[in-house]
């Protein structure tokens, strides 16, 4: 809500819009549109607020129960902490730290006055240009935002491509149109220092065309989060740290003998909605008998740029790694009535069966409101749905989440020579 989900879906729908407005694709539509960047921060402020006091503020002081104490907190036994002076004694604990900006070891960096999305979603004035490291969700959805407004934005990532964990076909796809937006994007790419001079930073990259140096009035850093475990006094308490200093729990989130974790501080996926769920099971297990196990199988997640890219279940090579004889097909949006009713064909569908069985084993889609489309598939998923579980299934029709059906149909038939709604 405050430095995350919230404020970058804000702006990138802002983005959107002057973005539609910039690139019209119907007949008959002019309209013009003028921005202030100072009173759009504004907005996303007002929402923040408004949120933070209504899901958060209001919701714990409605909790009668609850001593809320605000505070650097330290473990100083399994049974005792300390906060702002004064030591808490209890008989159990939950630890839900979060994560913070991992700060990469560059030469230089420490004497340059770098962003991180805390920084960057609250500024009160647009760059003229900016400099993105990293090619993860947040790195790409804030690259958009900047560029729609009309930043110019050059992103550096140190793999082959953009998005590494999602299909490499709607990674590629991606990259395409982020670099339609006018964002340069240079992969397989070393940084090797980074130095300021007044208001300007400079950095210095090996790339694919040699070493270069680039400029620019910003620069963002984006290249992970990390585990908030640092200074909690964890060595004082019978607790393991995994290899990237989370905190090791097992699929009941219990961390010691009366000290359960959840969310970021217990490392990967790092997804508000997993989270939550960690959090709840935490918490149920703390108190009662009746014990909760986390389930990651079907975890859904999402990156809202436009076009977004949205995904549940395995990729082909998770797939083939778990030992699955996997079929996959991957359909245009090209072939969907309803992307090109509102005359945006971008993206495609990826769907990962069992050759064997036909069973569904991940659905991943690049298409406008893929982080919407994508619940049908994780209820495919969460059912064990096959091929024709989804082909029998009747789809509203024109719809952008007929998709998945017509995915489903493509293992049977050619889609491309294929009249709408057909069975």
């Amino acid at each position: 809500v405050n430095v995350g989900c919230v404020p970058t879906k804000y702006l990138l729908h802002i983005a959107k819009i002057l973005n539609l407005n910039e690139n019209k694709k119907f007949k008959g539509i002019n309209i013009s549109t003028s921005y202030n960047f100072n009173e759009v921060i504004k907005g996303k402020e007002e929402l923040i607020s408004s949120l933070r006091k209504q899901k958060y503020r209001d919701v714990l002081d409605s909790l009668e129960n609850v001593t809320y104490l605000e505070g650097d907190a330290r473990f100083l036994s399994n049974n005792e902490i300390e906060v702002n002076g004064e030591k808490i004694r209890g008989k159990k604990f939950i630890i839900c730290t979060g994560s913070s900006p991992k700060i990469p070891p560059i030469e230089g960096i420490e004497k340059v006055d770098y962003l991180t999305n805390i920084e960057i979603l609250s500024l009160n004035y647009l760059p003229s240009s900016l400099i993105v490291l990293g090619g993860g969700p947040q790195a790409v959805e804030i690259a958009q935002i900047f560029s729609r407004f009309g930043t110019k934005v050059y992103m550096f990532k140190r793999s082959p491509r953009i998005l590494k964990k999602e299909e490499p076909e709607l990674a590629q796809l991606l990259t395409m149109y982020l670099e339609d937006d006018g964002i340069e994007i240079y992969t397989n790419s070393k940084i090797l220092k980074l130095w300021q001079k007044g208001g300007i930073k400079f950095l210095q990259a090996q790339t694919l065309g040699g070493i270069k140096t680039f400029q620019a009035e910003e620069i963002l850093i984006a290249t992970g989060r990390e585990p908030n475990t640092k200074g909690l006094g964890l060595e004082n308490i019978d607790v393991k740290l995994g290899s990237h200093n989370e905190i090791v729990v097992n699929d009941e989130m219990q961390a010691g003998k009366n000290i359960w974790a959840a969310g970021d501080v217990t490392g990967e996926p790092m997804l508000e909605t997993v989270a939550a769920r960690e959090g709840m099971i935490a918490g149920n297990n703390a108190i009662s008998e009746n014990k909760i196990k986390m389930d990651y199988r079907v975890v859904p997640h999402a990156i809202f740029t436009d076009p977004q890219l949205a995904s549940v279940g395995l990729t082909d090579y998770m797939a083939i790694k778990k030992g699955y004889t996997c079929r996959c097909n991957t359909i245009l949006m090209e072939v969907v009535p309803k992307a090109a009713a509102i005359k945006d064909t971008r993206g495609a569908v990826k769907m990962v069966i069992n050759h064997k069985t036909e069973e569904i084993l991940g659905i991943h889609i690049l298409s406008p409101e893929a982080a919407d489309i994508i619940h049908e598939g994780i209820m495919i998923l969460k059912n064990n749905m096959k091929l024709d579980d989804v082909i029998e299934t009747l789809h509203i029709f024109p719809t952008l989440s007929e998709a998945i059906k017509i995915a489903a149909q493509s293992f049977k038939k050619d889609v491309t020579k294929m009249s709408c709604c057909v069975e």
